[in-house]
């Protein structure tokens, strides 16, 4: 697909698990464990239907795939507490991020993350990296009604920075994340990974291989 913009790219916007870090390896791992305890292995489409969801809604969908009879706060307390166990030994930066942010910096773009997580998460992950920062705000599921594919947090996103949603740039690793934006009219680049690559990135404008990729580049030079 063509990656030209309706008029030139005017803010930026992140989503957080997969696209910034590598975490959705690190909820494949904490996925694991907590069927593991149970007895169970996760189903095939597990981790794709989950991806890019609200905790809540994620963990809605393992309860019914992998029929669990656990309540949704029980998984989200054991989950978190794996998640940060695995998370101090995987966590890393996704390829390409602080030169990608060092660019649209010079160009002096907004820039913010919209994201299906919550917000003392995702400030303790981008603090861990000194990048909270770096972000003219954040937008949460707390700042929703609806989550992802809704496009509600993107239409929110695009009013807050003041563009019409064409002119903002969306990066996104998720089916889930990528309609949302696509709903939303923004200008969405998909960047799957290992554990996204096989979903449904077609209403995205082009699919890069990172946020290296010259397909973003060329969006955001002079």
């Amino acid at each position: 697909m063509p990656s030209s913009a309706s008029g030139p790219i005017r803010a930026v916007v992140f989503d957080l698990d997969g696209l910034m870090f590598n975490t959705e390896e690190v909820y494949s791992h904490t996925g694991t464990e907590i069927l593991r305890r149970r007895g169970k292995t996760p189903a095939p489409d597990l981790f794709h239907r989950m991806m890019g969801r609200r905790a809540p809604e994620a963990l809605q969908v393992m309860i019914d795939l992998m029929q669990l009879n656990d309540t949704i706060d029980r998984l989200q307390a054991e989950t978190e507490e794996i998640f940060m166990q695995v998370m101090e030994t995987h966590l890393q930066v996704m390829p390409g991020l602080f030169e990608l942010l060092d660019l649209i910096e010079s160009r002096r773009l907004p820039r913010a993350v919209a994201t299906s997580s919550g917000r003392k998460y995702l400030e303790r992950l981008l603090s861990r990296f000194d990048l909270l920062h770096r972000f003219d705000f954040t937008l949460t599921a707390e700042d929703v009604t609806h989550g992802k594919p809704h496009p509600e947090i993107y239409l929110t996103a695009a009013e807050r920075i003041g563009v019409d949603p064409p002119q903002m740039l969306v990066l996104e690793d998720s089916e889930a994340g990528t309609c949302a934006a696509a709903a939303a009219g923004a200008h969405v680049i998909a960047v799957p990974h290992e554990h996204s690559r096989r979903q449904d990135f077609s209403p995205a404008k082009a699919v890069a291989h990172s946020l290296a990729d010259p397909q973003i580049l060329d969006l955001l030079k002079d």
